[in-house]
């Protein structure tokens, strides 16, 4: 398993825009074989900082669920809508594998 963290530098004045986005892929990505963490977007600190997080099994399975996803209708109205918005100004994609697991269970202090 890998998980995929995507970093979006977005315009801070079209937060609402983004939150739009992430609540798009929020159906599409798990209906694409996706495991979606969530799409995280500005609360505190930098206003202009968003991240999408989602475990997939493998890089060939990210292709094709990338393939789903521009099949998708709702994938596909979603990048049109990115494009049409431009409140995206950049994306970088980065895949990790989780090395602390298995986790041990929380105590409170």
């Amino acid at each position: 398993m890998i998980t995929c963290f995507i970093r979006y530098e977005i315009d801070p004045f079209r937060k609402d825009k983004f939150e739009d986005y992430a609540r798009a892929w929020g159906q599409a990505i798990p209906r694409c074989g996706a495991d979606l963490v969530g799409y995280f977007g500005p609360h505190e600190g930098s206003a202009t900082t968003a991240y999408g997080v989602y475990n997939i099994e493998s890089l060939a399975a990210y292709e094709a669920y990338r393939a789903r996803l521009a099949d998708d209708p709702l994938g596909k109205e979603n990048y049109a809508f990115a494009r049409r918005e431009r409140f995206i100004l950049r994306e970088d994609r980065i895949f990790l594998k989780n090395m602390s697991v298995p986790h041990g269970a929380f105590v409170k202090p």
